[in-house]
């Protein structure tokens, strides 16, 4: 029977994880829209070219993706300490380092092109598709960021239904303008590209009104000097420095994948940015839990309250757990029909249902890897994040070329090993910090 601390905690992580996963999946919805244009508008190489486009922008943004979850972590820390003057000025300092970061991706925007390219292997037929839509992409950069800031800042202020609001908006602005300018004014791959500009800069505008009219109290206090303190500002560094290779090594391995699917073939290249749509579904809908966890471990480790914080823990993984399990067997029931409904590329159909087997598995051994990465955020353990990241992508590479005859199945069994691996390491590090 459940103790009244735990009922609470339970009724917190669903409070906090509801709004999170109807956020989150509003994300891939928008990333599936977009397949689904070009998989029926286009060729496979209009399917590979709007997949490795959007990856390159994921790849770019979660590098810094410190700045929403190194804001969740410390923010959450200071509310639950009820630092005042910290929840402001952790909110400055991640500003201000979102803009000098946004300002210098547009000033190296064609050299960024360029390395991106050549790290996608991009052939001859998706080269220039990608660079049309990197050119229109790359000037959203300090919405981008700035929104991630914003989130962070809203998660750690326990409060979910904001990034819900802001998701929504984002999403749907998205959606509709994709379809209107692809379908209506037939601007194809740069119609896709400007939708998700324009949405990112209305997130970005609503996201600053709701903080300085919820939060006018804190609004009130946000100055220079504060966010310029220099023992804050190298705590958020050293912080966010080990997120930040953390992170690198994250975009590595789906690097690494995108560019041995690339190497593999524009048919095989589809496939598996069909199937990432599925594996983002899943990802997005339990990082609710991890999002949960992270404003919730963070509350009660800034409380110091070790009883609260083990069961947010615990509930954080049995929900997470659930959740993959019904993912995985709408995955099975699914079957080849979840090709369909992205494509109708002959090449595409026949030969993906060979490989259909490996998203039916991935949600069961990835999902204990994306609440530990709450879990991590939340306690700002960043050392801990970055080693056993680093070490789950020497497995994965490790992995693929022990296995690489196996071609695409060899692929996806490395990509298995990496975030099965990511999950012990981080239980691991986790009891070696003697923290459970």
């Amino acid at each position: 029977m459940k103790t009244k601390s735990q009922q609470t905690v339970n009724k917190e992580i669903l409070g906090l994880a509801i709004p999170n996963i109807l956020s989150n999946v509003s994300v891939p919805l928008l990333s599936s829209v977009d397949t689904a244009l070009m998989g029926f508008e286009a060729s496979a190489a209009y399917i590979g070219a709007v997949g490795l486009g959007a990856m390159i922008f994921n790849f770019l943004y979660w590098g810094f993706g410190f700045l929403r979850m190194g804001t969740t972590g410390m923010t959450a820390q200071a509310f639950g300490r009820k630092d005042k003057e910290d929840i402001v000025g952790i909110f400055g300092r991640g500003i201000l380092v979102a803009m000098i970061v946004a300002f210098v991706f547009l000033i190296l925007q064609v050299p960024l092109e360029r390395l991106s390219l050549w790290l996608m292997a991009a052939d001859a037929e998706t080269a220039p598709l990608i660079s049309t839509y990197f050119g229109i992409r790359i000037w959203a950069a300090p919405a981008a960021l700035g929104l991630m800031v914003l989130m962070g800042w809203f998660f750690g202020m326990q409060n979910a239904i904001y990034p819900l609001i802001l998701t929504l908006i984002i999403n749907v602005t998205n959606i509709v303008l994709s379809v209107v300018l692809v379908k209506n004014y037939g601007m194809g791959l740069s119609g896709v590209a400007w939708g998700t500009v324009i949405a990112q800069y209305a997130g970005l505008l609503f996201g600053f009104i709701f903080f300085f009219t919820k939060y006018k109290s804190y609004a009130k206090e946000l100055n220079l000097p504060l966010i310029l303190q220099w023992n804050k500002l190298k705590s958020f560094f050293l912080i966010n420095r080990d997120i930040f290779i953390r992170t690198i090594c994250l975009i590595a391995a789906f690097g690494f994948f995108f560019n041995r699917s690339s190497v593999m073939g524009i048919t095989i290249l589809a496939i598996n940015q069909v199937f990432m749509q599925y594996i983002n579904w899943m990802s997005y809908a339990i990082d609710g839990f991890a999002y949960a966890s992270e404003s919730l471990v963070g509350k009660y480790h800034g409380e110091k309250n070790d009883g609260m914080k083990k069961s947010a823990i615990h509930f954080s993984f049995v929900w997470g757990g659930g959740l993959a399990i019904l993912f995985s067997l709408i995955f099975i029931l699914g079957g080849e029909y979840l090709l369909r409904i992205f494509t109708d590329d002959a090449d595409v159909l026949l030969m993906g249902k060979d490989y259909l087997i490996w998203i039916f598995i991935y949600p069961i051994l990835a999902f204990a890897s994306y609440i530990w990465d709450g879990v991590f955020i939340g306690m700002t353990a960043s050392k801990a994040m970055r080693d056993t990241m680093f070490l789950s992508l020497l497995a994965f590479i490790a992995s693929y070329f022990f296995l690489q005859s196996y071609g695409n199945h060899g692929l996806w069994a490395a990509m298995l090993v990496y975030v099965t691996a990511r999950g012990i390491l981080q239980w691991v590090w986790y009891r070696k910090m003697n923290l459970y």
